[in-house]
């Protein structure tokens, strides 16, 4: 079958991006060509400001690089500036006279800024602010000048001004509005971020008009005039006063424009041939200037070129996250209200948080964030699906985790998404596609999830949520940035090292007094911040710093595994993986009584009740009798052994006996992440010591001791530690090492992870160079230990406690195992 021939003008992220979602559905019906304007391939133009602040590099932002147009077999023409579209012919021609026919035309021209009319627009240093020739121009006159006018206090005129600042200039934001950011911000949050930017040093002229640019006497511009005939200082007047669609190429060929080049459902202009697609195109009345209706219109543009023709585009409802200069912001909907609406609002101006709600007919028709923005996703989810929030009305301006077990379900909000939820909105990727991916193509990173699924390849807003969405699905195979470089979470620019550090310098004892010591952005926290700051109290002052159960996790606080279909799973304790006859026939009539659908043998060698309700959960522990098995936290797990020496014909060592002991000794052990130990009682290694937390393995002359594995998907092969003749010498030593994993490792950073960053050295000169501080640590786990209780049994002791369990509903849930 002959190809047909596909031209596309413009190289930017729209037309590139349905050029993607084309290939995935035909990448042999078109021979391809590009025509690029600039001298460029494809590019990440949201992340422009990055680069001009210094945090990033072209090279950075780069989307295709040249390999991907000719593995793709696309030809691509740079610096070639198409000037004509012959429609008759069907051909497009370039300024320099290179020409190319097409069967199928996709116009992606994207839009050119707005540059104010006045005297003076054409001086030397009056710029626009779109690619990335502008944003080297900007960095360039930084190394020379002094004095910087950014005209349009929206978006891109911030994140210029933000960059310029950064580069050293003393830079100026003349805005026409009365407030910042007014498509984005009510009045209140607008002014919120003016005072929080004037003290980083922006300066601001709100309600002012420019009525000239001023020649500083060499044809370059050296100042601006306002309409009042006020006069500053300007070596560079960057224009980000708006945008216009590009439609200047396809008027000439007789398309109908009106603000865009007209479309319809189909990304089809007049010209059934001609597609348009992006900031050039007008559907329905709206030309969109955000990446994320963009690409929705992307693949429905590819369904038909693809010659499917069952997708339509019927407009977008947009939401706006933005991050200025550190400052969170997001807007969704009708954030403005108006009438038959009514306003719920939440302000803290010294906390630095402002919500507003605007809710029309029982409906969440808006919201506008400032400061605390974790819940931007949910209340645009309700205002995408209209859904009536009179059930919620009470604790709907508390965002998602106020609504108990549906807003807190497993290690952090990714956990409790279901897979059908988006969460990237720029490229509409859902949660189930980036699970699917990472699990399928081996990925560990967020660059590689960026590649494979393009969630938070664009403005880069929902890259924490894919971090946390590849820590779920890999656990601490995920290569993430370092904790001990990164910042605990939005609330704070404190690292989980500096937190720990006062936690233990200031004595202090509570999760309020925490953050009000440490300056907390966000008062309350956040779902990151409040498991890891409640573990970093009791772990480092046991018997004084109080546990804060609402600050643990939905797993912690039920004591049991929550499932996909919000059912719970329970695993009773059998020390050592050993049991009877009477604990067997008491999890047999628990299996009858309460109809549980499953009963499984675990890896760990323990039995698995799955399919439990919440509300039978109490029942279950008090029938069973048995302690909690503490497979749902951040805990200690199992001791996993073989039967050794007692049985086995190769055993040389009772493991078993010793496992049994090791479960004792460590019983009720909250740790940063989960902790798994097994004892094998020969090298024949039975019990998989090898790549557990810690592992014990038994020889002729006694044990050796391992430390650091991992079983997961990229599995973890533990080190050497120590050699020891005796069982009670194995049971110091491991009681010294993990308390010291305890005291210095952050919270969901396993053993490996922790040995990889502070370096076996480091643990070997505490445990087996100093026999006092051996000894501390062990009595320090002891006296931890001594305060604990076993969950099950204090849950069934204290009413108020197991009333949790008979009072909340079970939800419909989606959380990765």
């Amino acid at each position: 079958m002959k190809r047909l021939k596909l031209v596309m003008i413009g190289n930017g992220m729209a037309g590139v991006r349905t050029l993607e979602e084309l290939l995935k559905l035909s990448d042999e019906l078109y021979d391809i060509t590009v025509f690029g304007a600039e001298p460029h391939t494809n590019y990440n133009r949201i992340l422009l400001s990055p680069v001009l602040a210094g945090e990033q590099t072209f090279e950075d932002i780069v989307l295709n690089d040249l390999d991907w147009y000719l593995d793709h077999h696309i030809k691509l023409l740079l610096n070639r500036k198409v000037v004509e579209i012959d429609r008759i012919r069907r051909r497009v021609i370039a300024e320099d006279g290179s020409e190319a026919e097409y069967d199928r035309l996709l116009i992606a021209t994207g839009s050119t800024p707005f540059i104010l009319p006045i005297p003076g627009k054409d001086l030397q240093g009056v710029i626009g602010y779109r690619d990335i020739a502008d944003t080297q121009a900007m960095i360039d006159t930084a190394k020379t000048h002094t004095h910087a006018v950014v005209i349009g206090g929206g978006l891109l005129g911030l994140e210029a001004a933000n960059g310029l600042k950064l580069r050293g200039m003393d830079v100026t934001v003349v805005h026409i509005g009365e407030w910042l950011l007014e498509r984005q911000l009510d009045q209140t949050s607008g002014q919120l971020l003016q005072s929080a930017l004037e003290s980083r040093g922006l300066k601001f002229r709100l309600c002012e008009q420019t009525q000239a640019l001023i020649d500083a006497g060499n044809g370059r511009v050296g100042s601006v005039q306002f309409k009042n005939g006020e006069i500053i200082p300007a070596d560079l007047v960057v224009m980000a006063a708006g945008i216009r669609p590009n439609t200047e190429l396809a008027e000439r060929a007789g398309l109908p424009c009106n603000r865009g080049i007209l479309v319809n459902d189909t990304l089809q202009t007049f010209d059934p041939r001609i597609y348009a697609i992006g900031e050039c195109a007008n559907h329905r009345g709206i030309a969109y200037g955000l990446v994320a209706p963009l690409f929705e219109q992307a693949k429905v543009c590819a369904n038909h070129l693809a010659q499917l023709g069952f997708a339509r585009y019927q407009g977008s409802v947009t939401s706006t996250k933005l991050k200025v200069t550190g400052i969170d912001l997001f807007s969704a909907g009708d954030f403005m209200g108006g009438d038959g609406t009514e306003t719920i609002t939440l302000a803290d101006p010294i906390g630095g948080v402002y919500k507003k709600l605007v809710i029309k007919d029982d409906v969440l028709v808006g919201a506008c964030l400032y400061g605390d923005t974790a819940d931007g996703g949910w209340y645009f989810r309700q205002i995408r699906e209209q859904q009536a929030i009179g059930e919620i009305r009470d604790h709907l301006m508390f965002g998602e985790n106020a609504l108990g077990d549906v807003g807190h379900q497993g290690q952090d909000k990714a956990m409790s998404m279901a897979d059908t939820a988006e969460v990237c909105g720029c490229n509409g990727v859902c949660k189930g596609t980036i699970v699917k991916a990472i699990q399928e193509q081996g990925l560990f990173s967020v660059d590689e999830v960026k590649k494979h699924t393009k969630a938070a390849s664009s403005c880069g807003s929902c890259a924490g949520l894919v971090e946390q969405i590849l820590i779920n699905t890999v656990g601490g195979a995920a290569d993430v940035k370092p904790k001990s470089e990164k910042a605990i979470c939005a609330c704070s620019d404190l690292n989980h090292g500096q937190i720990r550090q006062a936690i233990r310098d200031q004595h202090l004892l509570t999760i309020a007094g925490t953050m009000s010591y440490l300056n907390w952005r966000t008062p309350n926290g956040c779902a990151t911040c409040r498991p890891a700051l409640n573990y970093y109290l009791i772990s480092t002052w046991p018997g004084e710093a109080r546990d804060d159960p609402q600050s643990r996790l939905i797993n912690e606080r039920a004591h049991a595994n929550i499932q996909k279909d919000g059912t719970y799973s329970v695993v009773p304790r059998m020390w050592g993986g050993v049991t009877n006859p009477s604990e067997l026939r008491r999890i047999a009539d628990v299996a009858d009584k309460y109809q549980v659908p499953m009963v499984k043998v675990t890896g760990g060698q323990r039995i698995d009740l799955l399919g439990i309700r919440k509300e039978d959960l109490p029942g279950v522990w008090k029938d069973l009798d048995m302690p909690s098995g503490h497979a749902y936290g951040k805990s200690i797990r199992t001791v996993k052994t073989c039967v050794g020496s007692e049985f086995c014909r190769f055993g040389t060592q009772n493991s078993t006996q010793l496992g049994i002991e090791l479960e004792h000794d460590l019983f009720n052990m909250w740790s940063p992440h989960k902790v798994k130990l097994a004892v094998s009682g020969c090298p024949r290694n039975c019990s998989e010591a090898g790549i557990k937390d810690v592992g014990i393995i038994g020889v002729d002359s006694g044990w050796e001791m391992y430390i650091g594995g991992n079983g997961g998907i990229k599995t973890e092969v533990a080190e050497f530690f120590v050699k020891l003749k005796t069982a009670e010498e194995v049971r110091e030593y491991n009681g010294a090492f993990l308390q010291l994993y305890r005291e210095e490792a952050f919270y969901l950073e396993r053993t490996v992870h922790y040995l990889q960053r502070v370096g076996m050295e480091h643990v070997k000169k505490a445990v087996l160079e100093d026999p006092q501080r051996r000894k501390a640590l062990n009595e320090r786990l002891q006296f931890s230990l001594s305060f604990e209780q076993d969950p099950w049994q204090q849950r069934l002791a204290e009413p108020q406690l197991k009333k949790e369990f008979e009072s909340i509903p079970v939800k419909q849930l989606e959380v990765p195992a």
